[in-house]
């Protein structure tokens, strides 16, 4: 996880600042988006027909009702003229299709939305594990120049914003297009000319909408980039929390997150108003035509041209009609944060990945052991093209051998370990491991043969058992111990009072720093490697520890080619091979007696060390 001091710092901030550009791809995001439930084509396809059949039933409900109306109607004037009267059997008749339709239009509705929660739920499901796939697939670059809690928020919060969307708007949107389109065939059926009065508002409620669209667009865009630079201060300053406190930042980070919180604020407050403002105009511009019909169908109801259900029905249809159109815009709405999200998350997709793995021959797939030869052979390697730090490296280590690698911070000590692993791609040359080139070796091959026990220990939340046996998941209980006794964390293990069944939270705080890196030693003995790579284990220990877990090391490097890249040089004087880099080469090479009485850089490391401990 990111540190303190890494992003903005206590005193910056992530934002984005008031003007941001407007989504890059609207279209291309839609369609990306769209691709996902391609292979639910059947399920929206049923979606569909029953939206048909709903759609219909319901719609007929109100000219259904008209008929009921001028029975009534026709019947009052037979009354008035004494011809006859009302025909309740009639009426009574006419309302029960009316409600058997409705009872239809409910059943097939209910089918409808059970479908379309399957649906929804199975492509967000498809785009979750797209994104988790792709976490395992992007190179160790990606996150050291990527904020943890930006990565986060994509692959959360973006994610679940989409997933809401899909849910409510395919429903919306396919149950909304068809009322419009059943409605508007009932209208025409019953006055052509009331139907062109009534929408003779649509292309004002359609032009309002687009406008504010316009603009509420790129201010969810600003919320989601803002959101996720706050997530990822939140998650920098909660990881740093114990710096912050020794140097009494606390003032300045609340500051500093407040004013990220206030920008997130502007821009939610900014687009959510925004958006909302589309309802109220398209209701408003919608009772325009309301008014204009219904005092334009009194006026003929009046002259004798229609009868008052057909006015009724066509009222009520008025009302059918506006809703859909309410809320595909409300559906625009809930488009531009899902719009926003959806960029983000394919953003994240289309990262540059690590380069794919060679084929391996069918059942081949068990990694092959070997004494551990590693070589060099004229390896360039740079983070950028313009910042190249090896440059035609060229090294040899035996199996078995003990290699130190020591110099500066920066020189590259950790990079040359992480190019074994393929944590990064070299630039040119080539490593090969027992006479293979590493690059036509499966990851997973490759790094099953490779033991690393760094500096930071990482323990995950469970018992100690399981956190030595992710070493080797299919070790056995007897088989965890033996390895813990290897490492020297028997003793402590079992002086704790649930043992090797004692459960470590997220930060092992239950646990001293010394006995966390037993436990990593005891996974790495447990791992079985032909390679360990030993990155500065011993630097954050005191000297009784470092004692004991330089015992573990000596057993857990028995055998073994070994890259230990070392803090203090006191520790490494009985390495067989000392590595002495700056500026990402290898200036010195030799033991340590050699290399002493060479009088070189590495001399001058050593005595400056030395002077520094005795004078303290």
């Amino acid at each position: 996880m990111s540190g303190p001091m890494r992003g903005p710092g206590p005193m910056g901030g992530h934002g984005r600042g008031p003007g941001l550009e407007r989504p890059k791809n609207l279209g291309g995001t839609l369609r990306r988006l769209l691709a996902f439930m391609k292979p639910f084509h059947l399920g929206l396809g049923a979606v569909v027909v029953l939206a048909v059949f709903s759609t219909v039933f319901d719609s007929l409900g109100p000219l259904v009702l008209g008929f009921a109306t001028n029975e009534i109607q026709l019947g009052f004037q037979r009354m008035l003229q004494g011809t006859g009267g009302i025909d309740f059997g009639a009426v009574v008749r006419i309302l029960a299709v009316m409600g058997g339709m409705y009872a239809v239009s409910a059943l097939f509705g209910y089918l409808q939305h059970f479908l379309v929660s399957g649906v929804s739920q199975k492509t967000i499901y498809s785009l979750r594990r797209t994104v988790d796939q792709k976490i395992k697939r992007l190179p160790l670059g990606y996150f050291d120049r990527s904020s943890v809690g930006d990565v986060l928020s994509r692959v959360t919060n973006d994610v679940d914003t989409v997933a809401t969307t899909l849910q409510q708007g395919i429903n919306q949107v396919v149950t909304a297009s068809f009322t419009l389109v059943t409605v508007l065939v009932m209208m025409l059926l019953i006055s052509p000319l009331l139907t062109l009065v009534a929408l003779l508002t649509l292309p004002l409620t359609l032009l309002a909408s687009m406008n504010v669209v316009k603009v509420s667009q790129k201010l969810f865009k600003g919320q989601a980039d803002t959101l996720g630079s706050l997530n990822g201060y939140i998650e920098e300053m909660y990881t740093g929390h114990n710096v912050v406190k020794v140097f009494s930042k606390e003032q300045d980070t609340i500051a500093a997150f407040d004013a990220m919180n206030e920008e997130l604020y502007r821009y939610s407050w900014k687009a959510n108003f925004i958006s909302s403002i589309i309802m109220p105009i398209s209701t408003f511009i919608g009772n325009l035509g309301y008014i204009t019909v219904t005092v334009l169908g009194a006026v003929w109801v009046i002259q004798g041209k229609f009868l008052v259900g057909s006015i009724q029905s066509f009222m009520q249809y008025i009302r059918h009609f506006s809703n859909p159109v309410v809320q595909l815009s409300n559906l625009a709405n809930m488009l531009q944060s899902t719009i926003a999200a959806a960029e983000r998350v394919f953003e994240f997709l289309d990262e540059e990945e690590e380069l794919p793995d060679p084929a391996v021959p069918e059942g081949d797939s068990t990694p092959r052991r070997g004494p551990g030869r590693v070589d060099f052979q004229r390896v360039s390697f740079g983070y950028s093209p313009d910042r190249i730090l090896m440059k035609d490296l060229s090294l040899s280590i035996r199996p078995g051998e003990t290699v130190a690698i020591v110099g500066p911070t920066g020189a590259g000590k950790t990079t040359l370990v992480n190019l074994i692993l393929r944590f990064y791609e070299v630039s040119s040359g080539t490593i090969l491991l027992d006479g293979e080139d590493i690059a036509q070796m499966p990851r997973k091959a490759l790094r099953a043969r490779i033991g690393m026990v760094l500096q930071d220990t990482w323990l995950f939340s469970g018992t100690i058992r399981e956190n030595i046996r992710y070493g080797r998941l299919s070790a056995t209980d007897q088989e965890v111990e033996a390895a813990a006794r290897a490492a020297r964390a028997d003793k402590f293990i079992r002086a704790l009072p649930q043992g090797y069944d004692t459960p470590l939270g997220e930060d092992a705080s239950n646990i001293s720093q010394g006995q966390r890196q037993l436990l990593t030693i005891a996974r790495a003995i447990l791992s079985d490697p032909d390679i360990l790579i030993l990155d500065e284990a011993t630097s954050s220990v005191d000297t009784r520890t470092e004692v004991l877990i330089q015992k573990a090391m000596n057993t857990l490097m028995e055998g073994r080619t070994s890259f230990v890249i070392a803090h203090r040089l006191s520790t490494i004087r009985d390495a067989g091979k000392i590595l002495v880099m700056r500026d990402g080469d290898i200036i010195e090479t030799g033991s340590h007696r050699e290399l002493m009485d060479r009088g070189g850089f590495y001399a001058q490391l050593y005595q400056s060390q030395f002077q520094g401990e005795e004078a303290s």
